[in-house]
């Protein structure tokens, strides 16, 4: 495994600044032809864990091996990587066809093999009709697609990409996250993509990394770490949550406020009676003007506020001292307005259950998302 062309390995890794530890004895092992996401807040060391691989950093501790090569102490422009970057990093004087192949002429690649090699790549981008246009000529997206076909004109066994889209608007950010992934499977390099955005991350990996405090506090694939969040700050970070703050009990969690919660999944075992949180997905919460009879978790409430998403309607239900997201089809039969009485309900199986070690940071992120 460690001698594939595109392996990337990481034993061990630590990287301090100063005083600072910002990424902490990592253990990272991205497969050949993987997309795998480095995600997390900002200063979680995703950015310096990918500028390691790149070469600009050095680690102070740990191994960094890449299609089994150790490449510490490797200049960047001798390991088979490339990056591309958030703001692209184009010469503004070159053409686009320049652009792309000035990696080629810097490595040599004879004359005779330079121009079939950035057609292709501009193929590949749908960016050959623009091939003589300079930069300024360009918009966002096209001027991200040229940065992509410089960054693979080569052919790099590992494509680093250090949020790539994030200077983009949100329509043309969704379709660039559909072309990359397409071209990723279709070319079967290695991407490791940094993002801090868990929708993007959702959409494009086959693998996430979620980052904190520079270690990895999740890793798996999308549905895994959504479905079966390894801690509370996952389940806050991929997605949304409601979260109470409480006491473990036999059945679940008995809330601040004194409400009872049943919870038949605990992703934590927590000792009755310790400090714990529970968190309902507001997708998971089902809204009723009458008292459902066959729910195990039942909060009464007033609609707060009512927020419109494309297909999906989202309301704010105040219950006691705490504001519920509830998210909920449009098509879904009843529809409710500012000051109506409802009822929340959900079932045992959609609690989570922790320990409150995370408390602080979910708490104040759940109080972000309500505001």
């Amino acid at each position: 495994m460690s001698g594939d062309r595109g392996a990337v390995e990481l034993e061990g890794v630590t990287k301090r600044f100063g005083s600072m530890v910002a990424v902490d004895s990592m253990n990272l092992l991205v497969q050949p032809g993987e997309f795998l996401s480095l995600l997390g807040p900002s200063g979680c060391g995703k950015t310096t864990t990918l500028r390691m691989l790149a070469g600009f950093e050095q680690p102070d501790s740990g191994f960094i091996r890449i299609s089994g090569q150790y490449v510490q102490g490797i200049p960047p422009y001798k390991r088979d990587v490339n990056t591309v970057f958030q703001h692209y990093a184009l010469f503004p004087h070159m053409t686009v066809a320049e652009n792309v192949a000035y990696g080629l002429r810097q490595k040599g690649v004879p004359k005779s093999d330079i121009a079939a090699k950035v057609a292709e790549a501009l193929d590949m981008v749908q960016m050959s009709k623009l091939a003589e246009r300079k930069p300024r000529q360009m918009s966002g997206g096209q001027q991200q697609r040229v940065a992509v076909a410089r960054a693979l004109v080569n052919r790099p066994s590992v494509l680093l990409l250090d949020e790539p889209l994030g200077a983009l608007d949100r329509k043309l950010r969704e379709e660039m996250q559909i072309e990359l992934k397409l071209l990723q499977s279709r070319l079967g390099i290695t991407f490791v993509f940094v993002t801090h955005d868990q929708e993007e991350a959702m959409s494009m990996s086959d693998r996430i990394a979620i980052m904190l405090d520079g270690h990895i506090e999740q890793l798996g694939d999308p549905e895994t770490v959504y479905e079966h969040p390894s801690s509370a700050f996952v389940a806050g970070f991929i997605g949304r949550n409601n979260f109470w703050q409480g006491v473990a009990t036999e059945h679940g969690i008995r809330a601040d406020d004194g409400t009872n919660f049943v919870a038949s999944r605990p992703e934590e075992d927590v000792p009755n009676d310790l400090p714990a949180l529970a968190a309902v997905r507001p997708e998971c919460i089902n809204l009723s003007g009458e008292l459902p009879s066959n729910m195990a978790n039942v909060a009464s409430g007033t609609v707060a506020g009512v927020s419109h998403f494309g297909d999906v309607l989202q309301y704010v239900v105040t219950s006691g001292q705490r504001d519920l997201l509830v998210l909920t089809p449009r098509a879904h039969v009843a529809r409710f307005a500012l000051g109506d009485s409802v009822y929340c309900s959900w079932s045992a199986d959609d609690v989570y259950l922790f320990s409150a070690r995370q408390a602080d940071i979910v708490m104040a992120d759940s109080e972000n998302q309500q505001s």
